[in-house]
């Protein structure tokens, strides 16, 4: 029902799929008139304990890197929203997404990365170290800081989650420029036969980072799930605080830093494209038609799927599911989605990666429909195992789904892509189809409470002890603020209209339209293109 934290950084799914084309190209046989090819994905030829010894070291090194990344990221995409959700309304939730928009847009800046360093400590080494020395200082800042900032942002009706989302696009926004240089070192880093070993520490490094910093953080966090099962006797919080996980994070980045710069040599390289270079390529990539066809594909395909992805999690959790039972959802689900992916892969293999694609586009709006079923069903009398086993059913095959569509599309860009300027043309198709992904967010979480009427009713007995002041009227209680005061002042927030049911039904009704409509048939179409309708001209 989440969507898939990987979703908003993989671009590649293997570099040696983004090589795939030069063997095509080399066969005696092979033109550009023939159809997007049908490739196979073997598997990596060496084992790990078969690499050179520094390959090895500079595999652990480049995983070490990726799950430095992936651990702000999972805060911010994964904990900090759930935790943020006591303070804020749906709408400010939606302002809040912005601050993972740094990841959808780093191609605007990626050519400064690669164009811009210092001879002295190294092409890639110029930008980490920086980059992660002031995401540790910020993190470590915002350890002392983040609890107060949660309630400061739920104050003034909301509006004072800007100042505390832009606090997290900063960091998202150095995380996204690290990964840029972490990604372009890691062609350096490992020998060339062994460069397929660059998506496995990817994958390996951002996917246990993330699962660190979201699942496990949450699981920790939460009071519930300490209690039940780490505490003989209860305890008021969890076992790990946020602004513990943070200072801890800030100071790791900060060790790793120290010891690249003093132990770490980088190779010396030389700049052969200015920055301008590259910006050209980008722009002739732009003017192709059917790249523009296959982003407006992208911009418009998730929209089904938004509610589902933004607001199920967030409305169990108002329904009263427990941070304990999301952190058990999620970690079962965890090898599931790793799992699943793999026969996914395999999948992607034997059928055409548009055709997969669309499976998993029908699916995604068949799990987005199963969702709200179950959190229309939720029961009155708390959590019981048959309901959490339903949800975990529904947790597992959105994310199913999600995985579906995102392997099918990326074993599609991988063989458009011309080989000639494979980098830029892989992370631009990658760009939008992650920005198809966030825009939307924000309209939609907003949507949700401008569609839900709630009014707190006061109580006809009020208890003896309040938070706060007696509530003698009724009045709307849609926001957070709103609910907390009625809440605290004896009243009951009576929810007339659900905002929810409404958005989810329209974004599926939306998705169904313009698969139908337009997205089917322009796929089908780009999948049967010849290879020389993707290549910029000579």
């Amino acid at each position: 029902m989440g969507e898939s934290l990987l979703e908003y950084r993989r671009k590649n799914p293997s570099l040696e799929s983004a090589r795939s084309p030069n063997g095509l190209m080399s066969s005696s046989n092979f033109s550009l008139d023939d159809p997007v090819p049908h490739l196979q994905h073997g598997p990596v030829s060496k084992g790990f304990s078969q690499l050179p010894d520094h390959d090895r070291r500079n595999f652990l090194l480049l995983v070490l890197l990726y799950f430095l990344q992936g651990v702000p990221m999972g805060l911010a995409s994964g904990s900090v929203p759930f935790l943020l959700k006591q303070h804020v309304s749906y709408a400010q939730m939606g302002v809040f997404s912005l601050a993972s928009y740094p990841y959808s847009l780093k191609l605007l800046w990626s050519p400064i990365i690669d164009a811009c360093w210092s001879p002295k400590l190294g092409r890639r080494k110029s930008w980490i170290l920086p980059i992660q020395t002031l995401s540790g200082l910020g993190m470590i800042w915002l350890a002392g800081n983040i609890e107060a900032m949660m309630v400061h942002a739920g104050e003034n009706n909301g509006d004072n989650v800007w100042g505390f989302t832009w606090w997290w696009f900063a960091l998202v926004f150095m995380c996204a420029t690290q990964d840029i240089a972490v990604d372009g070192w890691a062609l350096t880093l490992l020998s060339h036969e062994n460069l397929s070993y660059a998506s496995t520490a990817q994958t390996v490094g951002l996917t246990a980072g993330q699962f660190l910093s979201s699942t496990v953080f949450l699981a920790f966090n939460s009071k519930d799930f300490a209690n039940k099962w780490f505490r003989s006797v209860p305890g008021d919080t969890g076992l790990v605080t946020l602004s513990g996980a943070l200072a801890t994070a800030g100071w790791l980045y900060l060790i790793v830093t120290v010891g690249l710069a003093l132990l770490k040599r980088e190779e010396l390289t030389k700049n052969d494209d200015g920055v301008w270079d590259v910006y050209k390529i980008m722009v002739g990539i732009l003017k192709l038609k059917n790249v523009q066809t296959l982003i407006v594909v992208h911009l418009i395909a998730k929209i089904g799927f938004q509610a589902n992805d933004g607001a199920t999690t967030l409305k169990l959790l108002d329904k009263g599911l427990g941070q304990d039972n999301l952190a058990l959802t999620v970690l079962i689900d965890f090898p599931f989605e790793i799992g699943l992916g793999y026969y996914v892969g395999k999948w992607s293999s034997y059928y055409s990666p548009m055709q997969l694609w669309s499976w998993g586009f029908m699916g995604r709006l068949v799990a987005a429909a199963l969702a709200q079923f179950i959190v229309s069903v939720f029961p009155s009398g708390g959590v019981n195992g048959g309901y959490l086993l339903l949800v975990i059913i529904g947790h597992v095959s959105s994310t199913f789904m999600n995985t579906v569509m995102f392997v099918a599309v990326s074993a599609f860009h991988a063989k458009i892509a011309d080989p000639v300027y494979g980098g830029t043309y892989m992370t631009l198709l990658a760009t939008v189809s992650n920005l198809g992904g966030t825009f939307p967010r924000y309209f939609v979480l907003k949507f949700i409470d401008m569609f839900t009427v709630a009014t707190c009713i006061p109580s006809e007995s009020p208890p003896a002890m309040l938070k706060g002041e007696l509530i003698a009227s009724p009045f709307s209680c849609v926001l957070e603020p709103e609910q907390v005061r009625c809440t605290n002042g004896g009243g009951t927030c009576k929810i007339i209209t659900d905002g929810y049911y409404i958005v989810n039904i329209l974004c599926i009704v939306v998705g169904v339209v313009t698969f139908w409509g337009y997205i089917k048939p322009a796929v089908k179409k780009l999948q049967s293109l010849p290879i020389r309708a993707w290549r910029l001209a000579p």
